[in-house]
């Protein structure tokens, strides 16, 4: 029976080289050293020590002491100096590896992330396209109905029916969005199976008011993963209901400095920092707390406490308490 074939070294699968511990020399500058210091102690003990002659009494043990105890110094200080060496070396690894870890989780969120827009696009493609072929039967119903009354005006065209009578859009007449929708469209579905948050998510971006800032979230909430920040991991000071009304109302600075609840000092530092250096980042981001300002003033008058609470606790929210701090909404 012949025996079973080995693969290559070079084709067995390995770990990354910064987890692999690297292999120590067997003799290194340091036990040179402590050799050679040995040596020539040693030698100069012979002839200084041993050489003379015997000594008489306890001159053997102090000898013996006055010939080995260096040596055995030179050796404990080469031990511990290696010791010292290799702990350094160690510490250098352990620190490259936690770098490594860091970004290879950065890189695998960003690589699902990847992976599930396309299929978040192509779902609101065809909400997209349900949507334009119910405005446009709503468009041909409204016609087909007036259209005795107004027998001297001539019939749209066929492929201009998304306009109704006197300047009136479908979107005119389209009932406005539940508040608990809304809501849970800024939170934004919690994973893949989400089916109650993708629902919500639908309907939001059927909204023209809702759209524009379910959009701009989604696009600085891209950014701050890009950075390793998710709002799932920020645990901010929740503010009153009363706060949001004052902010809703106005009030800018202090009075409303409850609402930069986020205390997470490393994503503060990492926001401020990409906000300084990337124009791009910058842009987006005074681009979403505009529109969230437009938002709450619209959103406040109608919603009750309790619904403003649910408003600051979506992941929406928190983006805004992160960059509005970043920002100086709050100072």
């Amino acid at each position: 029976m012949s025996e079973p074939k080995q693969e290559p070294e070079a084709e067995r699968p390995t770990s990354l080289g910064i987890y692999d511990r690297p292999g120590q020399p067997a003799i290194t500058g340091i036990e040179i050293a402590a050799i050679v210091l040995s040596a020539v102690w040693l030698v100069v003990s012979v002839l200084f020590l041993v050489l003379p002659g015997p000594q008489q009494g306890g001159g053997f043990i102090v000898t013996f002491l006055a010939v080995f105890m260096p040596v055995a110094m030179i050796w404990v200080a080469a031990m511990a100096m290696r010791a010292s060496r290799i702990m350094r070396e160690e510490s250098a690894r352990l620190q490259t590896a936690i770098d490594a870890i860091r970004n290879a989780y950065v890189s695998q969120q960003q690589r699902a992330a990847s992976s599930y827009e396309p299929a978040m696009g192509r779902k609101l493609d065809e909400i997209a396209a349900t949507a334009k072929k119910t405005e446009s039967a709503l468009a041909t119903f409204s016609t087909n109905r007036t259209e005795p009354a107004r027998t001297s005006t001539p019939a749209p065209a066929r492929g201009d029916q998304t306009s109704l009578e006197l300047g009136t859009t479908a979107e005119d007449i389209t009932p406005p969005l539940p508040t608990d929708i809304f809501i849970r469209a800024l939170n934004f579905p919690e994973t893949q199976t989400d089916t109650e948050g993708f629902d919500a998510l639908r309907l939001a971006l059927k909204d023209r008011k809702a759209a524009q800032i379910v959009q701009a979230a989604e696009d600085v909430l891209t950014l701050l993963s890009q950075e390793g920040i998710y709002m799932d991991d920020l645990r901010p000071d929740m503010a009153r209901p009363e706060i949001w009304r004052q902010f809703a109302q106005g009030e800018r600075g202090r009075s409303v400095a409850a609402l930069g609840g986020i205390r997470d000092r490393s994503s503060l530092a990492l926001t401020a920092a990409r906000m300084k250096q990337d124009p791009i980042f910058r842009d987006a981001a005074h681009h979403f707390l505009r529109r969230f300002d437009h938002m709450i003033v619209d959103f406040e008058p109608e919603a009750s406490d309790a619904e403003l609470t649910d408003l600051g606790e979506t992941r929406t929210a928190r983006a805004f308490m992160l960059l509005g701090r970043v920002a100086g909404t709050f100072d």
